[in-house]
């Protein structure tokens, strides 16, 4: 039985800083990527594809590959985690980026604004609800995954599931599989507010 409130909520700040970090390490790889995919066209395809493929890999496998290079613990994991994320990140950044209306572009650069500016003040906010449906998915998606990096010792609510499984100890599981639902279904709620927030906003910028 888990008789500890303090370890549980010890092991949810765990797996929420581990998501965080992911993401955001994601977040730096995806942008940049997602930019290009956008500008060449060409390439888009075989890098969707590409993270595609990665994304199906079985993630005990992945950190298993990983393991003998790195080790265990937090910095493989969250190696897995970020990459697991580029799939939905780099997806929604470019239809984000690609949705925005042309005319709107144009109208921007006969105002006299530079290619950074136009990308900076006009595309990506204009993306930004596209972009955070895809944060969204990402980050929804890693704090389900984020549950194995426990097998390496990187923490988070994952030990409780297999605390629970190895010593048969049906509490453990349901208090890991409560916890991990809740934080999913939070996270979810927080993220699709931001995301009908700048829908609104970007609404007002159009019109």
């Amino acid at each position: 039985m888990i008789r500890s409130r303090d370890r549980v909520f010890g092991l949810t700040l765990e797996h929420i800083q581990l998501c965080l970090t992911a993401v955001a390490i994601a977040l730096v790889i995806a942008i940049p990527l997602g930019a290009i995919a956008t500008r060449f066209t060409r390439l888009t395809l075989p890098m969707v594809g590409v993270l595609g493929v990665l994304y199906t890999v079985p993630s005990l496998a992945f950190l298993a590959f990983l393991i003998p290079v790195l080790g265990i613990g937090v910095v493989p994991a969250v190696i897995v985690l970020a990459a697991y994320a580029q799939i939905f990140l780099v997806r929604n950044i470019v239809a984000g980026l690609r949705g925005v209306d042309p005319s709107t572009l144009e109208a921007a650069r006969g105002l006299g604004l530079g290619g950074w500016q136009v990308f900076r003040q006009v595309r990506w906010p204009l993306a930004l609800p596209v972009i955070i449906a895809g944060v969204r998915t990402a980050f929804v998606t890693t704090i389900s995954l984020a549950t194995v990096a426990a097998w390496i010792d990187a923490g988070g609510l994952g030990q409780l599931l297999f605390e629970g499984i190895t010593r048969n100890d049906p509490d453990r599981i349901l208090a890991g599989t409560i916890a991990i639902t809740a934080l999913a279904l939070l996270a979810d709620a927080l993220l699709r507010f931001a995301e009908r927030s700048t829908a609104i906003a970007r609404a007002r910028r159009e019109s």
